[in-house]
């Protein structure tokens, strides 16, 4: 089960074909265990992972990190609910950390853009009480996907077949 989910978290565009002789089952095994991961909402969807530094004028992604008093009722879902539904969000994870609650990934157009956002929308919510922005500067790695350095991908590619 979680190879089979460890692999198509690598590459969404491994065949079933390359699935069932990476994994040492039938074709119709591995169809029918990846119709079940979807019909049971393991399996979300397929993604392309995009190299923005490639891009000519790519947006501005940042890492919004919040302070949050929990409420009795909901701890830290409402907030989160909150910061998800903002069109430029494109990740929440609740964090164990000392110092920070939530973790946002945002994007914008500008570093003044992502600024506004944390200072008119993230930092003006009812039970935030602190913020903390980093930009992203260069991508290294992102869903197990190596940027930069194209032998190394063919590495890895390799290493998996």
């Amino acid at each position: 089960m979680v190879k089979l989910l460890e692999l198509l978290g690598r590459n969404a565009d491994f065949t079933c074909a390359e699935l069932s002789a990476m994994l040492g089952k039938s074709e119709e095994e591995v169809k029918k265990e990846i119709e079940e991961y979807k019909e049971k909402g393991i399996i979300k969807g397929k993604k392309a992972i995009i190299d923005w530094g490639k891009v000519p004028d790519a947006e501005v992604r940042a890492i919004i990190e919040l302070k949050v008093t929990p409420k009795p009722e909901t701890g830290f879902d409402e907030t989160a609910e909150i910061v998800m539904s903002y069109d430029n969000v494109e990740s929440v994870y609740l964090a164990a950390s000392s110092r920070y609650d939530l973790i946002a990934l945002v994007k914008g157009s500008t570093i003044q853009e992502i600024a506004e956002f944390v200072s008119k929308r993230l930092s003006t919510l009812e039970n935030v009480i602190g913020t903390a922005t980093s930009f992203v500067l260069n991508t290294y790695k992102q869903d197990n996907a190596v940027f930069g350095n194209n032998d190394v991908e063919e590495e890895q590619r390799s290493m998996i077949l």
